[in-house]
């Protein structure tokens, strides 16, 4: 950071500018926020598949976009009685009123005679608020003077999509409390005083809700919602990364407070040294969440560019609010603690330090244990399955789901949620004739006709669950037994076909963009270090880690929270998360290093003073990141617990293992070839000029090169 910018930063006037400016700009935003753009049925879908075309194409016809709520009437111990069926039909009449046209199809009684099924038509095109309204109408039309023994419940489409709305009902709310709860009870136990936190914990808070207010906005960029998961997501990440920003700079401000009697000259310095591994730690998660650009899934597209945005209001106010608001605040607000001129330097002493040296003793031995632990872990990785059903995307006990099992025992488990086959009017016939040959296919409907007559569209029930592994392979064996008809064109579409094709656009997505992060992060490295061989080394370390995380989470999630497999984007999300933040602590730690090998002219010593010095703040910063990613799992959805899980993991193990044994280990053994083909060594400072730039400034030096006016 230049000079000019880092005094005008750290001066009284242009500190309180910042933070006027800043507060201006905050509550602008807030005014001018629009609201998020209406849902589209193809949110969410991979572009230019199957069934994103029929979603599409569901407008040409008379039933338009159509969906349907499914009743599911159950005795469990016996036939339905006459009552039963007496309290079926009122429902039945009662729900016309509620029913897409006004028509409500009669009830279908299972061949054991125990179960009933009522479809009821509902326009497919509601937003949030409607489509919860009429799921709430139908469940509560449906339970009223139920015989004793017969309960309903409501699943389908609408009805799983009221329950996910449901699990995020004051998600925002309570996961801002119980993220902000953890960051402050960490900053507490970090900072050991009880009014520093304060100051990081108002800075960071305010990015946050600045990021929840400018999402929108990209919303209406991008043309898809950005949903309370992109939004939850999202505000993590703000949190994490500038607690973490925020933790390395203070705790460089707190080390130059050490040597200077001036808090706004310690506040310059320390920017001064903090901002390259700062800015290089941010713009490597920022262009690697970037790289969900490339995604065929436009809700990967839209948390790349949301989380990047999120990330680059945390280095904001990390970097330039924050040192403003600290430069303004008296050395005593790090009471009881207050750091004093000449107090020792945290390399040279305290618990980091012996692991220091400890690490620098026995080098080899360090890392080929570090080694054989995260193999072990790593081997957690054969067990690992991908791929969850719709029924196992919640961790708590929900309407449509319980619904969908009933429905299952009583009658072909795919009737609540069919497939949608589209296809030439003239080959309709055998179309029809071709899927009733094809396992997995319990009846194939009545064909609807386009209104332009061209096209024809048919429901087809599947005898199992959409996403489960019965469903995905009848989807296929549809698609290939209407692919050799000719001039059919046939798409085959619907919830079963959906859920296949964006497993499939996720498994696409995995192999595009982990390669694209790897390079990324790759880059980013050698310019930081200007170096070829540390950056590789550190790289390794990253995806060893990964490894690792997802290996022990599969353990965790699988025998702790009874999770039967990993949703088919955890995997991505999560390599993602952790390359881009994992990276952060070897960047911190190996710039430090970096600065010790141009001070002191020999890389082993300047990696045992750099853990040594960073020990403590980073370990802070990977604890309080690992605890704000955990936070996920107030939430009741598979998913954001499962990437919270394996991030908490992944950065826990960065931070206590890779970035403190793995690393430094690496580098001692190495020695200078460890920053090939750099040689930071050479250009170390001569003896005296260190000895100089390590003591304490005397209170005339002090005066001459304050960076601003202000008291001291």
């Amino acid at each position: 950071m230049s000079a000019r910018w880092v005094a005008a930063v750290t001066s009284r006037t242009g500190a309180l500018l910042i933070v006027v400016v800043t507060a201006a700009l905050t509550a602008l935003v807030w005014l001018t926020s629009p609201e998020q753009p209406a849902a589209d049925p193809s949110d969410g879908l991979p572009a230019g598949k199957q069934s994103t075309r029929v979603t599409e194409l569901a407008d040409r016809f008379p039933s338009g976009r159509t969906d349907a709520a499914v009743v599911v009437f159950e005795r469990v111990d016996a036939p339905l009685t006459a009552a039963d069926r007496d309290t079926i039909d009122a429902a039945t009449r009662s729900l016309t009123a509620r029913a897409q046209g006004g028509v409500v199809p009669p009830p279908q009684i299972s061949q054991d005679k125990r179960a009933a099924l009522l479809i009821v038509p509902v326009a497919g095109d509601l937003d949030n608020a409607a489509e919860a309204a009429t799921v709430d109408a139908i469940r509560e039309t449906v339970a009223q003077s139920l015989p004793t023994g017969l309960t309903a419940q409501v699943t389908g489409g609408p009805a799983f999509s009221r329950d996910i709305a449901a699990a995020f009902d004051g998600a925002d709310v309570t996961l801002l409390i119980a993220t902000a709860a953890v960051v402050a009870l960490l900053l507490l136990i970090t900072y050991r005083s009880p009014v520093l936190w304060i100051a990081p914990l108002l800075v960071i808070g305010v990015g946050d809700q600045l990021v929840a207010k400018l999402l929108p906005w990209v919303a209406r960029v991008v043309g898809e919602r950005t949903d309370a998961s992109v939004s939850g997501i999202v505000s993590v990440l703000v949190f994490g990364a500038g607690t973490d920003y925020a933790l390395l700079l203070m705790s460089r401000y707190r080390e130059e407070l050490r040597r200077t009697p001036s808090r706004r000259e310690a506040m310059a310095t320390a920017l001064r040294a903090a901002a390259p591994a700062i800015v290089g730690s941010a713009a490597t998660v920022i262009l690697a969440l970037l790289t969900l650009l490339a995604a065929v899934l436009t809700s990967n597209r839209t948390l790349g560019i949301s989380a990047a945005l999120g990330v680059a209001v945390a280095l904001f106010f990390g970097l330039v609010v924050l040192p403003a608001v600290l430069a303004a605040l008296p050395r005593g607000v790090f009471w009881p603690f207050v750091p004093k001129v000449g107090s020792p330097e945290p390399s040279d002493t305290g618990w980091w330090a012996r692991i220091a040296a400890g690490v620098g003793k026995r080098p080899a031995a360090v890392l080929t244990v570090a080694v054989m632990l995260l193999g072990g872990l790593a081997a957690g990785l054969l067990t690992t399955r991908i791929g969850l059903s719709q029924t196992e995307q919640f961790r708590t006990e929900v309407e449509s789901v319980t619904a969908q099992e009933a429905l299952a025992r009583h009658f072909p488990a795919g009737s609540s949620q069919p497939l949608t086959v589209i296809t030439t009017s003239a080959t309709t016939n055998a179309v029809a004739a071709a899927m009733q040959t094809v396992d997995g296919v319990a009846n194939v409907g009545r064909a609807e006709t386009s209104d332009d007559g061209r096209l024809s569209q048919v429901s087809v029930r599947l005898t199992d669950g959409p996403g489960t592994t019965r469903a995905d392979q009848t989807v296929r064996d549809v698609r290939a037994a209407l692919a050799d008809i000719p001039g059919a064109d046939a798409l085959v579409g619907g919830a079963p076909a959906a859920d296949l094709d964006q497993r499939d656009a996720n498994v696409r997505d995995d192999q595009v963009i982990v390669p694209l992060v790897l390079a990324v992060v790759l880059l980013v490295l050698i310019l930081l270090l200007r170096s070829l061989v540390a950056p590789v080394l550190l790289l390794v370390t990253v995806i060893a880690s990964y490894a690792a995380s997802l290996g022990a989470a599969t353990i965790v999630l699988t025998h702790l929270f009874d999770m039967p497999a990993l949703d088919a984007g955890v995997p991505l999300l999560s390599f993602l998360f952790l390359v881009a933040l994992g990276v952060d602590y070897n960047i911190f730690l190996v710039t430090r290093a970096r600065e010790e090998a141009i001070a002191r002219g020999d890389t082993r010593t300047a990696m045992v003073r750099a853990l040594g010095a960073t020990g403590g703040v980073i370990t802070s910063a990977g604890i309080l990141l690992a605890a704000v990613f955990t936070v996920l799992g107030v939430l009741p959805v598979i998913v954001l617990t499962q990437i919270g899980v394996i991030v908490g993991i992944g950065v826990l193990l960065d931070t206590l293992l890779v970035r403190t044994l793995v690393v430094p280990a690496i580098a001692l053994l190495l020695g200078e070839r460890f920053w090939w083909p750099a040689q930071p060594s050479r250009r170390s400072q001569p003896a005296a000029d260190l000895g100089r730039s390590a003591a304490p400034r005397s209170a005339a030096s002090e005066r001459s090169a304050a960076p601003g006016p202000g008291p001291r």
